[in-house]
């Protein structure tokens, strides 16, 4: 067993940031994580899609700095409640996959996480586990004893459900097994904690119900704060809104979407997603009430932070530079419209067309003859049959069209 390092500091800087809610109490957390015996926590997650996002990074960062004390740490892949679908937020059942689907999505996550979490540490190796090994070895007789413990009143309290019920949309009995079957998942680890965002919330207290009924064990749920927009009230990290930074992005596309992200979330995005401390983070907050820092720098800063974490030093100055250069230098707007193709090359013509900045190959043609198409900043020189191949690069026809061009 690993060293328990027992530093007060950092517990209650842990148990600070990033945190919304802590079950039973943080009080109560804070105590175990004194008393140098080893805790077992967990995440469980079900690959659904391929890519992560730093909203996500949030509760593994958070995972991670527990790890460093000496704690167990596991990584739950739920690849078989991923394929039954967790009702939560949604006012429709999920689509359900196949286990072949997940696993494939596992495989980047991995790759995805790796910056933030060590995975090569053999002193106290991280454990990935796949609930399929259990759950699916459970009998009838088992998941009847497994939903003894619950009534149909609490599980109708999930708000979606009340939702769904009033809109007279169907929910379907499996829809009840997700959080049995999560529930269960604390239970055969044998955890101490879970930690989850607050869409969780619910999966995770079935869970802290079951271990306290079968194992006579204390649970402590970890509810971490949603990236939301403090004005607005919409998520920082919405694929719907364009606004997501994901973790497979470039360090080009990575660093443009911190950039284009609104003033106002520059402070809980430092909070949640980087490694400054919370006393430099204090005082960005104060700077930018009192207006004593121009925005666009502690931005800049934000972007350079995130890309060093998930691309490195180097590729994270390229990504500046290259924001500088294209943007800053060249009055670009940061929030532009963008064309993305499964193809690794197309030709300009075709951007043109598709994008809608021009109406016809004709047009196309004599706009790139006439100089009227920029690329970075640069005038293509009367060259129709011009070819795309380079990931990131900003078109610009006239003085207030722009697109960037997201490659495969």
């Amino acid at each position: 067993m690993s060293k328990i390092i027992v530093d007060e500091k950092a517990i209650d800087e842990i148990l600070s940031r990033s945190i919304a809610e802590i079950l039973p109490s943080k009080e109560a957390l804070k105590k175990e994580l004194m008393s140098g015996r080893q805790l077992r926590l967990y995440i469980g997650a079900d690959a659904t899609g391929p890519a992560l996002h730093i909203g996500h990074a949030t509760n593994y960062i958070l995972l991670e700095k527990i790890r460093k004390l000496g704690h167990k740490i596991i990584l739950l892949i739920g690849d078989f409640t991923a394929r039954i679908g967790d009702p939560t937020d949604k006012t429709a059942t999920r689509v359900q996959l196949t286990r072949d689907q997940v696993i494939e999505n596992t495989k980047t996550w991995i790759k995805q996480l790796s910056p933030i979490i060590s995975f090569d540490d053999k002193n106290n190796p991280v454990e990935i586990v796949y609930n399929h090994n259990w759950l699916s070895k459970m009998n009838f007789e088992d998941v009847i004893d497994l939903a003894s413990n619950f009534t149909v009143q609490r599980m109708l309290e999930r708000d979606m459900f009340e939702k769904r019920l009033k809109e007279e949309k169907p929910i379907y009995v499996h829809e009840f097994f997700y959080p049995l079957m999560q529930g269960y998942d604390s239970v055969y680890l044998d955890v101490d904690a879970e930690i989850c965002g607050n869409d969780q919330k619910f999966n995770a207290l079935c869970g802290r119900t079951l271990l306290q009924r079968y194992k006579q064990k204390e649970k402590f749920v970890i509810i971490t704060t949603l990236l939301e927009n403090p004005i607005t009230k919409e998520k920082m990290m919405s694929k719907s809104l364009g606004t997501g930074v994901f973790l497979n992005m470039s360090y080009i596309d990575m660093y443009g979407k911190i950039m284009a992200q609104p003033d106002e979330n520059i402070y809980q995005l430092f909070v949640d997603c980087t490694y400054e401390s919370l006393e430099n983070i204090e005082k960005i907050r104060k700077d930018l009430k009192l207006n004593l820092v121009n925005p666009k720098d502690l931005k800049m800063k934000l972007a350079f932070e995130i890309t060093k974490i998930y691309h490195g030093d180097e590729l994270a100055q390229k990504a500046q530079e290259y924001f500088i250069n294209t943007f800053q230098n060249k009055d670009i707007p940061t929030e532009i419209k963008e064309y993305k193709t499964d193809k690794s090359k197309v030709s300009l013509i075709e951007i043109l067309l598709e994008t809608g900045l021009v109406e016809s190959k004709g047009e196309a043609k004599r706009v790139i003859e006439q100089n009227g198409i920029k690329i970075d900043g640069k005038t293509v020189n009367s060259n129709p049959e011009l070819i795309i191949t380079q990931q990131g690069l900003v078109l610009q026809k006239g003085k207030r069209s722009f697109v960037r061009v997201i490659l495969k």
